[in-house]
């Protein structure tokens, strides 16, 4: 299998060549080349008693065919295990009422959704630079978890230092000490005086200085990384296979969703022929891709209009997945890709309302809703009062938006997004109680705290990462 980018400018390439990368070199995202592999109903009927790994490999060999089949096994294998993920089931599936369940997802060392991908990057990145003798300088920018489940899983690996801009008092105190807190020599914090749009358009800048990049050896792990979809994938097949007795049975996911790389592995699985009905997209007050799947008008908001919210990891106002969406619902015409983002550049928007894409939109099975605080703090008291389960804010955005569009006989999964834990604040105003700890967590905050404050200019983001790197 090779690799493109949406926008139409870069030379097919192998799963090993794309995996360092963040940008393409055009400035797009790398997708198939050839579109996504379709399983047949014999492939549905092997995976639907397997255990997490043997289906991790089942899928993530269709797209990484340039890494011997007995050392990717071995890859996935060290990965998903009782040891990292607390569970042999990996993700396990809990039951709140007939036909609604929540997914498990965060249990791994950072207790957020990101480490059930990010860890399988770590290793893969460490395997592929050793193979091929280099090192590797990651960027990136986080709006909450992605930040500490990359600095944990890339933390004292060898040839690899990792950048991470976070949006400066805007992370809860659990987040920003989870990363900021680790005294690893080849992990830096930087607190960027901004939003996470500030952090992620930084990031981007660099990836586009593309003789930069090549002399720093920059790469990247953000949700962009096509490595990281790619792994998600793998649970919305587990979530499936969990919640239905038979592969002629229809599910329907519900997912929070801030850059769209969680949201945009359950559209791969999709259209592998997971039997998806709807895909539920949950956006908190920042709702960019709520409006554009309600009217098709795409229309990203200034840093400014940005607002700080109780479910930190989805205050982002331009969606940086939704491209490889867009590369899919254009037809793969990355001509076309490229003029809508040239327009989001330059207008900030784009409205497909009145084109004949907009109507080819229902055969994608989105649909979308927004929550707010008090949906989210009414949320998480109705599911601990009803059900017994505590969940955390970014999952109760998803159980609101799930309750609108649940269908009988059609089982509504919600992508469980983190642990209440990482959100205490939140969760004491709605139960008056304080979320369980896991052990090793307790008193997270007041360990001691590394980072640097930065402005948020590019010039000076490059300078700090030449002085540490030597090169």
């Amino acid at each position: 299998m090779k690799y493109v980018s949406t926008r139409g400018g870069m030379a097919p390439a192998r799963f090993t060549e794309i995996l360092l990368e963040g940008l393409a070199p055009d400035g797009g995202l790398t997708v198939p080349e050839a579109g996504y592999p379709r399983l047949t109903p014999a492939d549905l009927a092997a995976m639907r008693g397997m255990k997490y790994a043997d289906l991790a490999y089942a899928i993530l060999s269709r797209f990484i065919d340039d890494i011997p089949p007995a050392d990717l096994k071995a890859l996935i294998d060290k990965t998903y295990t009782k040891a990292v993920y607390g569970s042999d089931d990996i993700t396990p599936l809990t039951k709140l009422e007939p036909g609604m369940y929540l997914l498990g997802l965060s249990n791994g060392p950072t207790l957020a959704f990101k480490d059930m991908a990010m860890q399988l990057l770590g290793n893969l990145f460490e395997y592929v630079l050793a193979k091929e003798g280099r090192e590797l300088n990651i960027l990136g920018a986080t709006s909450g978890d992605t930040g500490s489940a990359a600095e944990y899983a890339m933390r004292g690996k060898k040839g690899v230092r990792v950048f991470m801009l976070s949006p400066k008092g805007k992370m809860s105190p659990f987040q920003t000490a989870q990363m900021f807190s680790l005294q690893d020599p080849n992990i830096f914090n930087l607190a960027v005086e901004g939003v996470f749009d500030d952090c992620q358009d930084m990031v981007k800048a660099v990836s586009n200085d593309t003789m930069f990049k090549a002399k720093q050896k920059i790469g990247a792990v953000n949700s962009i990384n096509w490595a990281r979809v790619v792994a998600q994938v793998v649970y919305y097949f587990k979530g499936y296979f969990a919640a239905t007795k038979s592969n002629d049975e229809q599910v329907s996911f519900a997912v929070p969703s801030g850059n769209f790389g969680n949201i945009y592995a359950g559209h791969v699985a999709r259209m592998m022929g997971l039997p998806i009905k709807k895909l539920v997209l949950a956006t908190n007050e920042n709702n960019v891709l709520d409006e554009f799947f309600r009217t098709g008008l795409y229309r990203v908001r200034k840093s400014s209009e940005t607002r700080q919210t109780s479910s930190p990891s989805m205050d982002i106002s331009k969606a940086s997945n939704f491209e490889r969406f867009a590369y899919d619902l254009t037809g793969r015409r990355g001509e076309l890709v490229n003029e809508l983002w040239r327009e989001v550049e330059g207008s900030g928007s784009f409205d497909l309302s009145e084109t004949p894409l907009w109507k080819k939109m229902p055969e994608y099975g989105f649909v979308s809703g927004s929550s707010t605080h008090a949906d989210r703090v009414a949320t998480i008291r109705t599911v601990h009062e009803k059900y017994g389960q505590l969940i955390d804010t970014h999952t109760a955005d998803g159980v609101k938006v799930a309750q609108q569009y649940r269908e009988a006989g059609v089982p509504m999964i919600v992508l469980e997004t983190a642990l209440p834990a990482k959100f205490e604040e939140t969760i004491i105003e709605a139960l008056n109680i304080k979320p369980p700890r896991p052990a090793g967590f307790d008193d997270i905050e007041a360990l001691p705290k590394r980072f640097d404050t930065m402005q948020a200019k590019v010039e000076e983001l490059k300078a700090y990462i030449a002085a540490r790197t030597g090169l």
